[in-house]
């Protein structure tokens, strides 16, 4: 009987979870993927989507329950993309299942030490849970199309399934989560929800609803807080806009004057942030007409020499010729093809040259062997990330959602900031959601969702003393987390050499844009920029030529999620070798690594809301203003129940219906325009058809009834702002669940607590540093 060592995920695919999977094989997990007799229909229709989801893993064929269970008898974590709503096994043999009682088509029964994930498109309890999903149907319930698009045209999918490796992310959190209890009790079931996973990455998509009562417009191709957006280029297009700060704001000024292109920029008023978002358009405009005489490579390049945050727009086949992807080894060659790598490198800096696709039952030997897996004692019921403590430097999206994440499972996080430079969500007026005065630091509806459940130190590391005082904190973290430009620690006296001699045990997970090595490791960047660098904005529009680009923070959220999965994924290599580690999380590699098969297929041009396959794929207008409804067909029959459903029967005998998409486009959307979008989606889905309507922040908080029902929006009490709505957690542990336990602190409210308590201060030293401006 073998021990084990390197934990063992078996996995049933599915487009939910075989992203997870890919990740689980990125930070050296052993991921068996259980397929039929004979192998996954995937390998037929789509070899190559099938080589990059599943290189690297290995295969065992199985004919039945009974085979399935001894594959799980010596596995750790099961990925479990089934949907086919059987409700005849509990996980791991325990009584906190779903509240329904079910957990899926896979009978654990009596394997108590399973950590079982099951991911399907809208969870497992509520009135639409047995609701077919794709990527369109569930981006769509899910909020996500209803923020990308022209304001006067249909809402726009983000291509290369963004909400499947949304689900796919999180699910593989929700794993190493899962294993990281168990190390204290039974495994667990856990209940990942796609549609969840995406509403809980909209940025201020249902934030502007929940705070100040209003429903943004699809934004076009600006950013509708920052002011960035997408800017034609002599060549193609460039990702930027006018910075974050005066010193972005007069770099640019001073390059127009330079050339001569400042139009009436000079004038004073033109100095104040308000004035200029404002009268955006016009600032806009005599900026536009400057870049349209570049080529985007080189603008990008200048505008990077002066430290401003642009990026070139490039497709993915381009992205082998970026020199900072290629300095840092981020390609993978799978089956002797360069494709796109893993969003960090892990363990210890360690890059995945290389790997195969395993044939069909390759590993069948699996089946026979005797697997000790290790169960915890004691039935502790916590929150996964309870004792772990984690110092938050970051700031804005990026770096605070990754430590959301880890606080709402338990992490005690500590958010260090200060008075004369706290995080710029708190004071910056573009970003500032609520119903009052956007002067108050403690009111932005913005900074309170993404810092819930931490505490907050006010520290000027500025000063000598304030390092200190981070030193003496960091002695004592098992986590720091930065988003900084890569030489700002250093600058600090606290590169990772540093660290490791304070706590040699300590996770560091730095998240600048680039990296902290290559040749652009000091390049500004935003998340629209990033996005620009990664392919995935290239990829966001309606064909050749006609890029809308994603003017929302999904590159942010996309980094914050891997850098939470990165920070689980050390923690557990620690608890495995007693190594702490430095995790140099690129966000243009996170982001990347969500491109799907992109690179492998050669992907150019965008393709707006179609398919490569299916057809037919699209949005449709609905009755009323602006409703839409997505839907997908997969198959012929599940287009013959849709020309059922519309009246058309006469269309389910079309041949090539991609070629006749106009007239498959008009009969759907003639029938659409007459109906209520939910009204339209419930016919749809009576008959097994995926679709559903385009959801709004406003719409998913009053009326999408499967989110209700998983009580995903709670009410909590802040002490300045009062009560209001958060965003929940998509995943869902039913052992040691996460919460949202308190609100997000007043700016510096926890100082004296957390030096007290962390560093052991005494009130003389706290009085000191109060009075050298350490503390503010």
């Amino acid at each position: 009987m073998s021990t084990a060592a390197t934990p063992r995920v078996v996995e049933l695919t599915s487009p939910f979870t075989r992203f997870a999977g890919r990740l689980l094989v990125g930070i050296g997990y052993e991921v068996v993927l259980a397929e039929p007799p004979g192998g996954d229909p995937g390998r037929g229709e789509d070899p190559v989507g099938f080589a990059h989801w599943h290189a690297g893993k290995r295969s065992v064929t199985v004919s039945g329950p009974e085979e399935v269970r001894r594959l799980l008898a010596g596995a750790d974590i099961l990925l479990d993309g089934t949907t086919d709503g059987t409700t005849d096994g509990t996980t791991g043999g325990t009584s906190d299942d779903t509240s329904d009682g079910t957990s899926g088509g896979v009978d654990t029964t009596g394997l108590d030490h399973l950590v079982h994930v099951r991911v399907t498109p809208f969870g497992l309890v509520g009135p639409r849970s047995d609701w077919q999903g794709t990527d369109l149907v569930v981006a769509a319930l899910g909020g996500m199309l209803a923020q990308v698009g022209d304001p006067d045209g249909p809402p726009l999918h983000l291509p290369e399934n963004q909400a499947e490796h949304l689900a796919g992310v999180n699910a593989a959190i929700a794993a190493l989560l899962g294993l990281r209890a168990r190390r204290r009790g039974p495994g667990q079931l856990v209940d990942v929800s796609a549609q969840a996973c995406v509403a809980a990455a909209l940025e201020a998509g249902t934030l502007a609803y929940l705070h100040e009562d209003r429903v943004p417009p699809r934004p076009g191709r600006v950013h509708p807080l920052v002011p960035h957006g997408l800017f034609r280029a002599a060549d193609g297009h460039l990702g930027g806009g006018l910075g974050g700060s005066p010193r972005m704001w007069d770099a640019l000024l001073d390059w127009l004057c330079e050339q001569g292109a400042q139009a009436d920029l000079t004038e004073p008023r033109w100095q104040d942030p308000v004035e200029r978002k404002k009268h955006q358009e016009h600032v806009f405009k005599v900026v536009q007409d400057f870049v349209s005489t570049w080529p985007k490579a080189e603008f990008a390049e200048r505008a990077q020499d002066r430290k401003l945050p642009w990026a070139a727009v490039d497709v993915p086949a381009e992205l082998p010729d970026n020199p900072q992807l290629v300095a840092r080894g981020f390609f993978t060659e799978v089956d002797g093809r360069t494709d796109l790598g893993f969003p960090f490198a892990f363990p210890e800096g360690h890059r995945i040259r290389s790997l195969g696709t395993p044939a069909p039952g390759q590993d069948q030997a699996l089946l026979a062997e005797e697997r000790q897996v290790p169960v915890g004692e004691g039935d502790f019921g916590g929150p996964a990330l309870d004792g772990v403590r984690v110092l938050d430097l970051t700031w804005v999206l990026a770096g605070p959602y990754c430590t959301k994440v880890l606080a709402d499972h338990g992490a005690d996080v500590i958010k260090v900031e200060s008075a004369g430079r706290p995080d710029p969500t708190r004071f910056a007026p573009f970003m500032h959601l609520s119903r009052g005065p956007h002067t108050d630091p403690n009111t932005n509806g913005y900074f309170n969702e993404v810092n819930r459940n931490k505490r907050g130190i006010a520290l000027d590391t500025r000063t000598d003393d304030g390092v200190a005082v981070l030193r003496d904190l960091i002695a004592s973290a098992d986590v720091l987390v930065e988003n900084f430009s890569a030489s700002v620690m250093t600058r600090l006296g606290l590169g990772y050499d540093t660290l490791r001699e304070i706590n040699p045990r300590l996770v560091y997970v730095s998240m600048s844009g680039m990296g902290h090595t290559g040749p652009r490791a000091g390049w500004v960047s935003y998340a629209d920029t990033v996005s620009a660098s990664s392919g995935l904005t290239g990829l966001t529009g309606w064909g050749p030529g006609d890029v809308v680009g994603v003017i929302y923070g999904h590159g942010d959220i996309v980094a914050g999620l891997q850098a939470a999965l990165a920070t689980v994924a050390a923690l557990e290599h620690r608890e495995r070798t007693g190594h702490g580690q430095h995790v140099d999380l690129s966000q243009l590699e996170a982001i990347a690594a969500h491109m799907g098969t992109s690179l492998l297929t050669g992907a150019r041009s965008p393709i707006g809301n179609a398919h490569p396959v299916w057809s037919p794929q699209g949005v449709y207008r609905c009755l009323g203003a602006d409703n839409w409804l997505a839907l997908s067909v997969r198959s012929d029959d599940e287009w013959a129940a849709l020309c059922g459903v519309i009246g058309r029967p006469d269309l389910a005998a079309t041949a090539d219906r991609k070629r006749h998409s106009g007239l498959v486009d008009e009969a759907i959307g003639a029938w659409t325009r007459t109906l209520p979008a939910d009204l339209a989606a419930e016919l749809l889905q009576e008959r097994g058809v995926p679709a559903g309507a385009v959801r709004d922040g406003r719409q998913l908080v009053e009326h999408d009834p499967q989110l209700r029902a998983r009580g995903f929006y709670v009410r909590a009490e802040h002490p300045a702002a009062g009560a209001f709505l958060h965003e929940g957690l998509p995943i869902r542990l039913t052992r040691t669940p996460g919460s949202i336990r308190t609100p997000a602190p007043l700016l510096g409210a926890d100082t004296e607590e957390v030096l007290r308590e962390v560093a052991g201060y005494s009130p003389e030293r706290l009085a000191h540093l109060y009075d050298t401006g350490a503390l503010r």
